[in-house]
């Protein structure tokens, strides 16, 4: 037995356990990640956590719902997509005047300012998916792309949280859909957003 065994030996059991189990630790480091945040870069922009929540039997329609962050000095714009599970990915807006809900499209899609976050939430700006092609189950994530005018198409997948939620599990919704400058100091405007149409009755 060499000299460093026989100190080795002669230590408590607990301190040779403990050493043990840090070695091991060193041992795995290597190949301990991080868990991959569910977040997008294209470009100037950063897309968070897209989500989407679980649909009854027989739904047409789904809303789609995330985070885009301009970290750009010129601005950009959100104007469509696809989805795996859905024949139309649009752009849509509901907004409530004297308690009436009215949602409309925006084809020209959604301004997206330089140097603010924008958010698209239930009850405001919003993915709209049409034609579903199947339902969307609570926990699954389902595949799409998120088409920008200047950033291009970005591939992304959607979490799909649970029937009615108002915003990812472990988050808060906020409280308003607006740009905001990303040092969250005031609003920026979302103008030209094309016709006023209703679209129904439909809460995303």
């Amino acid at each position: 037995m060499t000299h460093f065994h026989a100190k080795a030996a002669s230590l408590p059991a607990a301190f040779r356990l403990r050493a043990a189990l840090f070695c091991g630790l060193l041992a795995l480091a290597p190949l301990a990640v991080p868990a991959a945040a569910h977040d997008y870069k294209a470009g100037d922009l950063e897309i968070a956590h897209p989500w989407t929540r679980a649909t009854p039997a027989g739904a047409a329609v789904a809303g789609g719902f995330l985070v885009v962050k301009n970290h750009g000095s010129t601005p950009d714009r959100l104007v469509g997509g696809t989805a795996e599970f859905a024949d139309k990915v649009e752009i849509h807006e509901m907004s409530t005047t004297d308690g009436v809900m009215k949602m409309r499209h925006l084809p020209d899609g959604l301004a997206l300012p330089a140097g603010t976050e924008t958010e698209l939430k239930p009850g405001s700006f919003h993915i709209m998916f049409t034609g579903l092609r199947r339902g969307l189950a609570r926990d699954e994530k389902v595949k799409g792309t998120l088409l920008f005018e200047k950033a291009g198409t970005v591939e992304v997948e959607w979490k799909v949280e649970a029937m009615g939620a108002r915003a990812p599990a472990g988050a808060t919704a906020g409280a308003s859909g607006d740009a905001a400058p990303l040092d969250h100091s005031g609003h920026g405007d979302h103008s030209g957003h094309g016709d006023h149409s209703g679209h129904g009755a439909h809460t995303p």
